[in-house]
């Protein structure tokens, strides 16, 4: 495995080294780590990330169940002033053996019920990292549109009743003195 593709920390699970009442995985990234996955998902900081896992066996794979809760930093959409996030999300994912049975040909058509929950992470070989699975659920529980409280456009120093004067605002005023009904 290349530096390019090596996961940032440590959170691999041996299926066939996992006792049959499960086990706890506790993962707690250090200033360095953090830094590095800040820098990856593009946001200013992490200034915490703690995540409880209990794995269990499950029908040939395991089931990862547990909380992630971190504290992020990223800047505003309106004023790029920093903004602070607390997260704290549930993680209850499985992962199965891909099954050998049933592989689609291609050109195929696959049913997808919609309906359903979650599909299971299918998994080949015999160990699972845990640490790609953290830091989707991470990314995926960040503010898309962060803004301070009581932050609006208002805020900024830019004065909207201001004439245009772009390329669009010309064919506006060339439309109004050829338009007869204005």
């Amino acid at each position: 495995m290349n530096s390019a593709n090596a996961p940032l920390f440590d959170a691999i699970v041996r299926i066939d080294r996992l006792p049959a009442a499960g086990r706890s995985l506790e993962v707690s990234l250090d200033d360095a780590t953090r830094t590095a996955l800040a820098a990856s998902i593009r946001l200013t900081a992490i200034e915490r990330f703690d995540a409880h896992l209990v794995v269990t066996p499950f029908r040939g794979g395991l089931r990862a169940l547990g909380r992630l809760q971190a504290q992020i930093v990223q800047p505003s959409i309106v004023t790029f002033e920093p903004v602070h996030q607390d997260i704290d999300e549930p993680i209850d994912r499985i992962f199965l053996p891909e099954p050998a049975t049933h592989k689609p040909t291609p050109g195929s058509e696959i049913f997808v019920d919609l309906e359903d929950e979650d599909f299971p992470d299918y998994i080949d070989g015999p160990e699972v990292d845990l640490s790609a699975l953290l830091i989707e659920t991470l990314a995926l529980a960040i503010d898309p549109y962060p803004r301070l409280q009581n932050e609006t456009l208002d805020d900024l120093p830019v004065n909207a009743q201001a004439q245009d004067t772009g390329p669009f605002a010309a064919l506006a005023k060339l439309k109004k003195e050829n338009d007869p009904e204005t």
